[in-house]
């Protein structure tokens, strides 16, 4: 393992990162502020981030207020993941052509932009390590989402600061961002007039970058308010989920009375798979013109909590939300391991935020398993 480069960087040489990138002939993409949330999109410069601004969340609500400290990176999670960026909402996967008596299929143009994503956090890091799992290193390789994967330089932002919905810390996935998932790991601190980044890199893609930015030598002092910032961030999260023996004591419980209760509650709108960083499930569409010599097929997402997700031929499968609300659940926890040998869950939150109703996977998924055959629970 190359030896890790560490400096600290002071708060404005994040314009200096931003530019740097984009002289390497990078699409700098980071957070930014549209339609009162955090968003990640193109941005030019240091002056697109949410400069003083933070969230503020809980079960089925949030808001932005301004923060009077000036922190880049004073944010929690907005409704956005990268999926976005590398599994888009809809894709062209072909286009069908009859013209002159010949009939041809064009293939779509792969995304070849080489791209530089700034500000992504742990629990993301891990998001993107679960669909490259799904989609990269599984018997069925997705080409278009390789050639968007490809190259792309990431800078991460390790979190000084938990929402009140975060449970990172109890799965392992956060709030530390692990150097060897990106190529630059920033760890904000600010405490007045005193506002600085450490920087991080294990690799020589980003140690490179580092050299450009005029950073400092970073003091074992340094590191210990950096590391003590992101402890406390951890230390602060009250929801949590304990994964042993949670596979075993989901499907004991198939049954549970929760699985009724929480149905009753919950709408099938799909907004937890919408803002989920590692759901992948799609459907097709195909599109015609009205002379009949061009169609095209597009691949767009989808959620297990529609009815016509589930549908084969004489009707779906999974006609109540009950059996919608505990397909998705026990695949994020139960399923998903058998599949992929981890949890789908990265404990980011968002699915709790993003309810309507307000519905938390945590509290869901201990009371479902208090009672299990084998005595385990979810603490």
């Amino acid at each position: 393992m190359p030896e890790r480069k560490r400096t600290r960087l002071a708060a404005e040489r994040v314009a200096d990162l931003i530019q740097t990138l984009a002289g390497r002939g990078y699409t700098v993409i980071g957070p930014t502020v549209r339609d009162g949330a955090v968003v990640y999109e193109e941005i030019a410069d240091a002056q697109d981030l949410p400069r003083g601004w933070t969230d503020r969340q809980e079960p089925g609500r949030y808001r932005l207020e301004p923060r009077a400290d000036g922190a880049w990176f004073g944010y929690n999670l907005g409704p956005q993941s990268w999926k976005r960026h590398l599994f888009p909402p809809q894709t062209k996967l072909f286009t069908a052509e009859r013209a002159d008596g010949l009939f041809r299929i064009l293939g779509p143009e792969a995304e070849r932009r080489p791209r530089a994503f700034i500000g992504v956090r742990a629990c993301e890091l891990a998001a993107i390590a679960a669909q490259d799992q799904v989609l990269l290193e599984g018997p069925f390789r997705d080409g278009l989402y390789a050639a968007r994967r490809e190259g792309v330089f990431i800078v991460a932002v390790s979190c000084t600061l938990a929402a009140p919905t975060c449970f990172c810390a109890s799965l392992g996935t956060g709030p530390q961002a692990p150097g060897e998932l990106c190529d630059i790991v920033l760890t904000e601190v600010v405490n007045g007039a005193d506002h600085w980044f450490l920087a991080e890199a294990e690799g020589a893609r980003g140690a490179e970058v580092l050299d450009r930015l005029a950073a400092e030598p970073c003091t074992e002092d340094d590191s210990r308010r950096a590391g003590a910032a992101v402890y406390a961030a951890a230390q602060s999260q009250t929801r949590r989920v304990d994964c042993d023996g949670l596979r075993e004591a989901l499907e004991d419980n198939f049954e549970h009375d929760r699985w009724d209760a929480v149905a009753r509650r919950c709408l099938a709108c799909g907004n937890c798979t919408m803002v989920c960083p590692t759901c992948f499930c799609t459907t097709m569409e195909d599109f015609s013109d009205v002379e009949g010599s061009r169609a095209e097929r597009w691949r767009r997402w989808d959620s297990c909590f529609t009815a016509t997700f589930s549908y084969i031929h004489g009707g779906s499968v999974r006609t109540s939300v009950k059996a919608r609300y505990r397909q998705w659940l026990m695949h994020k926890l139960a399923t998903w391991i058998d599949q992929f040998g981890t949890p789908g869950c990265v404990g980011c939150g968002r699915c709790i935020t993003w309810c309507p109703v307000g519905i938390d996977l945590t509290e869901e998924a201990r009371a479902i398993c208090r009672d299990g055959n084998d005595g385990n629970t979810v603490a």
